[in-house]
């Protein structure tokens, strides 16, 4: 079934409605613009024309969105209490806005048997416009030589004070030229600047400068900078300490909060 942009619109807009009130945005994109920049053995298995919506959260969501949740429905298991929120959210969503629809829904920290990444975020994130991947082919004459550099994707209202959470594939929608690619804001344009980028994410991500390589609109609040700048094994500790009480039976599995680029962020 052909969907027209208003199906489109209409799609994004009900997520849209639900999820920002909790400090998440959402951005739509073809599984084609994803597909082609990357090889096949890391394709979306659906049409090109397929859609998809990739799910980012704001400063605003661990207030708005975290926080509310721990005190309702706390922690469960072993795995990392933001992802339980995350998860929580996005399939409340889901439910309640596509009843009965087929939504192929990928976690950033979820791993295909293979071990790879049941999406990669941070190219959703860049086809869709909503921030710029900045990697090492974007530097040219490049200072490292033969050294690896990770990239990182800058939002052009939070720098880097944000996450990429969620993809949402829309399998039995498609749509056709009518949804134009918008190119995400190159907001980190020179060579120096991108320079700098680069090497405050790779060899000093700890002390998050990298994230205001542009002004922010907003930060994260001093509670959330303690919760994500604390290991991953001590967070139930600090939740316990500001009043949540988990089941003590484990330690989280996952660190998530580096945008999901695998450096631990938040």
């Amino acid at each position: 079934m052909a969907a027209s942009t208003a199906n489109v619109e209409g799609i994004t807009g009900v997520l849209e409605d639900y999820l920002s009130k909790v400090g998440f945005e959402v951005y739509p994109l073809k599984v084609g613009w994803y597909n082609s920049v990357l090889p096949p053995s890391l394709h979306l298995a659906y049409p090109d024309d397929s859609l998809a919506v990739v799910v980012l959260s704001t400063p605003a969501m661990f207030e708005q969105a975290f926080l509310p949740f721990l005190e309702e429905r706390g922690c469960r298991g072993l795995s990392d209490p933001i992802d339980q929120c995350v998860k929580h959210w996005v399939s409340s969503a889901v439910s309640q806005c596509f009843p009965g629809q087929e939504v192929d829904v990928r976690y950033d920290y979820e791993l295909l048997p293979s071990r790879k990444p049941k999406f990669l975020a941070q190219t959703a994130a860049h086809v869709s416009g909503a921030a710029f991947y900045y990697q090492q082919c974007d530097v040219t004459d490049q200072p490292w030589a033969q050294k690896k550099m990770f990239g990182v994707c800058v939002h052009p209202r939070f720098g880097g004070w944000f996450a990429i959470r969620a993809l949402l594939v829309f399998g039995g929608v498609t749509v056709g030229c009518e949804l134009e690619q918008p190119a995400p804001p190159d907001c980190v344009p020179s060579r120096e600047a991108r320079i700098q980028l680069l090497e405050a994410f790779n060899f000093h991500w700890q002390d998050w400068s990298y994230r205001d390589i542009v002004p922010p609109v907003q930060l994260y609040s001093q509670k959330q900078r303690d919760y994500f700048s604390t290991r991953p094994a001590q967070r139930f500790a600090l939740l316990k300490d500001w009043g949540f009480l988990p089941r003590e039976d484990g330690l989280p599995a996952s660190t998530s909060d580096t945008q999901s680029q695998g450096t631990g962020h938040g």
